[in-house]
């Protein structure tokens, strides 16, 4: 293969762009001994441990464990809740051992209707001297039908004790804890009243 001579139109592009360009000064050339592998000498740092062969690693550590329920239950709820009440008649209350003197059924109501007629229960309750009252609210129907924004089981079990410790009632409630299974279980919460003063 021969090489072919260049035109005087391409003689003169390449003038032209020859005449643009500045020569690099010998130190700023690439030397290839730069980048080369440099001799090992004896006084080369030693390898750090992760880096020699038949090293055991330590462990993996365990992945962290997350929950996205920010809500604690409403049992666990409830259980944490400091004792306000003589603990030795809390825990009767607890075992079931002591008799409620009153209870108010809410099942089947809406929340606007049941709201007034817990409020209306809880005061009379108190100004009658009761101490302890049973409120049954029933565990609720799953009513979730896989929805984006999950609906709560059970709506008046949940709401209850929220009314119970928000004014008027605040006032006139000393303990609030779930029922014993005698009295309903899950579905019923007992309601220890102050004393009428």
């Amino acid at each position: 293969m021969t090489r072919r001579k260049l035109s005087d139109e391409e003689k003169a592009l390449w003038k032209r762009v020859a005449d643009r360009t500045t020569a690099l000064k010998e130190r700023e050339t690439f030397d290839p001994n730069t980048f080369a592998p440099q001799p090992k000498n004896s006084e080369a740092k030693p390898k750090p441990d992760y880096l020699k062969l038949n090293q055991t690693f330590p462990p993996k550590p365990e992945p962290r464990k997350t929950s996205f329920d920010l809500v604690p239950s409403l049992p666990d709820r409830l259980n944490s809740a400091s004792v306000q009440m003589d603990k030795k008649t809390f825990g009767k209350m607890k075992r079931g051992k002591l008799k409620p003197e009153g209870r108010i059924d809410l099942h089947g109501m809406t929340l606007d209707r049941a709201h007034g007629v817990l409020v209306k229960f809880i005061l009379s309750a108190h100004q009658s001297g009761k101490r302890l009252v049973l409120v049954i609210t029933g565990k609720g129907k799953n009513r979730d039908e896989g929805g984006p924004i999950p609906v709560r089981h059970g709506v008046l079990r949940h709401q209850v004790p929220q009314w119970l410790s928000a004014p008027p009632l605040s006032a006139v409630v000393m303990q609030v804890s779930q029922a014993h299974l005698s009295h309903g279980g899950g579905g019923a919460y007992y309601v220890y009243l102050r004393r009428v003063r």
